[in-house]
């Protein structure tokens, strides 16, 4: 690509050598100009008189704009005149615009007035914005002064390649009109396209440029022209997020995660410490590697040799777990690098979340120097079954599974634990994040991606330390296994500081929520769901294909769960006339085929049965929503034991298929319900909505990572 990033830094050169961060316009249009940005024809004139012989030059309306580094909303300042046509209009129309900047701004610094050809067709928007949490992203939407009213944008990192660009397209609510809906003209998706790819390119070349604006873009079929440009530089040359290497972070966490010796500094024989719970929790849990408290007050804590201090200790250690004061922690953690220790799992409170930066700081250089990796602060420590690992003053929890999870506060990971417990998910990991005053999510990421215990990462996050060191983890990792994210925290506060149109629609949930998607993680709205695509997930089978068919007793029900379907996405299948009349011959003639095919409630459980088997086997239907309702004719003990023979028997023929049960009646269907699961058949008691979103959950992974056909 022929860019000329020497005339870009000069331009960003001079602006910031006059302590200027907002680009005028047609240091703007330079910036385009060296990208090969198309913008509108124009020009700037030095009086109204020139204003006037432009005009007449590029013929037809034009558009007045005030050319001034101290008026950055020309348009809210009355700085901004469009269809402007004629002499004395343009005359007039310069000397008003004149007398807007000087009424809006004292003594303001003016170039002249830009003259510009108006240009028309479909106004849309495309800029960028340095997001605090994921660096450059660039924006797609509907532009013009509808832009913040409407919000009907989209994002991407930058930088973007053509099909990342050209998806963006496809991602708006409005992406019909760009099609050429109710018989208009459809714009130029290629031209877009690479007008994204251009201004990506752009600020991924230059970071220091904060906020970049085209809004509004003319789009027609013809192409696409950029009518204002606005850009807005950083005070500050970016800072780079300390990054280990994809080996450094796996060697680390196996180190972390499976330890063979481990430290406890602050053991302590008195019920009720921190220190005594963690030392009680490892050796109940039944830990098999080495266990060494520390405590320079006690010759033994519960019957094993203490040490003074952590330099003390024979042999290896991998991990230390903290549970000292927060004023004790860094010179602890000093002999920790003077041992060698590979992490450090550090449970106090008392460092940033109360105001204690500085101490906080100091731990992370501390640890910094010696190469220990840091779990916390302020945490409750971890899990790891596989190891029989329980290093938490928390209570203890030993049951294994296949589902890692993770949370930055501690109550989350309380209420995870408390529905591990109660549903018997089994868990592979539970890590507290705590602070991330080190370790995050992208570090857990890479090490459950190549742990053989973990099919399935579920996280409870406030936020992202290094939002593109997670995308890149959770690009790789969802290939293989889904990751499930609960995002706390949907606000758009940091709009109100944003300097551009792209900056306010960035300030709130929005970039989170498409970044996340396009990295293929699957977002939960709420804890319930969080934990319930856990549970479900690792259970289902991955669907190969988008039909879905609903069968239920009730209609009722059926219509519920085909409102569910379409909440969550799943696509309902077209039942195909032969395949219709194989359902028919199975129902009474009362019933319904077509999708939902309701059985009705009085049918016995050879209707259920068959009903079920024949949507196993048929290769034209992908997954199944059950619908039960309670009745003496099918009881839901009967129900339960019908469903799990057919669903096993086409298991071992190969029909392996993901079948989610709701089932609607008395308490007895609660039991039903939990011998579904069970065997590997998610159901819910009582909702026909829970089921059908970890489907749709399912759904949304393997349509990410690309595994349906």
């Amino acid at each position: 690509m022929g860019y000329d990033r020497a005339a870009v830094r000069r331009v960003l050169d001079d602006a910031l050598a006059r302590g200027r961060v907002a680009l005028t316009a047609p240091e703007a249009r330079r910036l385009c100009d060296a990208y090969g940005i198309p913008t509108a024809e124009e020009a700037v004139a030095a009086g109204a008189e020139e204003a006037v012989e432009l005009a007449r030059s590029f013929g037809g309306p034009v558009a007045l704009k005030v050319v001034s580094p101290d008026i950055l909303h020309k348009t809210d300042a009355g700085c901004v005149l469009v269809g402007i046509e004629g002499d004395e209009e343009v005359r007039r129309g310069y000397r008003t615009v004149l007398a807007n900047a000087h009424a809006n701004v004292d003594d303001p610094v003016i170039s002249g007035v830009l003259v510009q050809r108006v240009v028309t067709g479909h106004e849309v928007i495309i800029g960028a914005t340095t997001d605090p949490t994921f660096g450059k992203v660039v924006a797609f939407g509907l532009g013009g002064v509808l832009v913040e009213a409407l919000g009907d944008v989209t994002f991407r990192l930058a930088p973007v390649s053509p099909p990342q660009a050209r998806s963006m397209l496809d991602d708006i609510a409005a992406a019909e009109v760009l099609r050429g809906a109710r018989g208009g003209a459809a714009v130029d998706a290629d031209a877009l396209a690479d007008v994204l790819r251009r201004v990506s390119d752009l600020v991924h070349d230059f970071p220091r440029i904060r906020e970049l604006d085209l809004n509004p873009v003319f789009a027609t079929a013809g192409g696409a022209c950029a009518a204002d440009v606005r850009v807005v530089l950083a005070d500050a040359e970016p800072v780079e997020p300390v990054r280990h290497s994809r080996e450094e972070i796996r060697t680390a966490m196996r180190r972390l995660m499976d330890p063979r010796g481990i430290a406890v500094i602050g053991a302590s024989n008195e019920d009720g410490k921190i220190g005594n719970s963690v030392l009680r929790n490892l050796l109940d849990g039944g830990f098999t590697g080495r266990i060494h408290p520390v405590n320079p007050k006690a010759d033994r804590v519960m019957g094993i040799p203490a040490h003074r201090s952590v330099t003390e200790v024979p042999g290896e250690v991998d991990v230390a777990v903290f549970a000292v004061p927060a004023e004790h922690v860094p010179a602890a953690l000093e002999e920790c690098g003077r041992k060698g220790v590979a992490a450090a799992v550090l449970i106090p409170s008392g460092f940033a979340e109360t105001g204690e930066r500085a101490l906080q700081d100091e731990v992370v250089d501390i640890a910094r120097r010696h190469r220990i990796r840091l779990l916390g602060p302020n945490i409750y420590g971890y899990y790891y079954t596989p190891r029989k690992l329980c290093a938490t003053f928390c209570t203890p929890y030993d049951v294994r599974g296949e589902v890692a999870l993770t949370s930055q506060s501690g109550g989350i990971g309380m209420a995870i634990l408390g529905f591990s417990r109660t549903t018997r998910m089994g868990v592979s990991a539970i890590v507290g994040l705590g602070n991330k005053s080190d370790v995050d999510e992208d570090d857990l990421l890479t090490f459950f991606e190549e742990d053989d215990n973990t099919r399935c990462v579920a996280m409870h996050l406030e936020d992202l330390k290094d939002g593109r060191a997670f995308v890149e983890a959770a690009r790789r990792i969802t290939r293989e296994k889904p990751v499930v994210v609960l995002k706390a925290g949907r606000t758009a506060s940091g709009a109100r500081a944003a300097g551009s149109h792209t900056g306010a629609l960035a300030g709130d949930d929005r970039v989170y929520d498409d970044v996340l998607r396009q990295a293929g993680v699957v977002r939960a709205p709420g804890l319930e769901d969080l934990l319930e695509y856990a549970r479900g997930l690792p259970v289902l089978p991955t669907p190969r294909g988008e039909n879905v068919v609903i069968i239920t007793g009730a209609g009722g029900s059926g219509v519920l769960l085909s409102d569910a379907c379409v909440a969550n996405g799943l696509r309902l299948m077209d039942i195909p006339p032969d395949l219709d009349a194989e359902f028919r011959r199975h129902i009474p003639p009362f019933g319904a085929a077509g999708n939902p095919i309701d059985i009705t409630g009085g049918e016995p459980p050879a209707t259920y049965e068959a009903t079920i088997r024949l949507g196993l086997r048929d290769p034209r239907v992908h997954a199944l929503v059950l619908g039960y309702w309670h009745t003496i004719v099918t009881p839901p003990a009967v129900f339960a034991e019908l469903t799990v023979r057919a669903v096993e028997e086409a298991r071992a023929a190969g029909d392996d298929k993901p079948v989610v049960v709701s089932l609607a009646g008395d308490t007895e269907v609660e039991k039903a319900a939990e011998v579904l699961y069970e065997h590997g058949i998610v159901a819910h008691p009582y909702t026909t909505e829970k089921p059908v979103a970890v489907l749709g959950a399912k759904y949304r992974w393997a349509r990410a990572a690309g595994l349906l056909g």
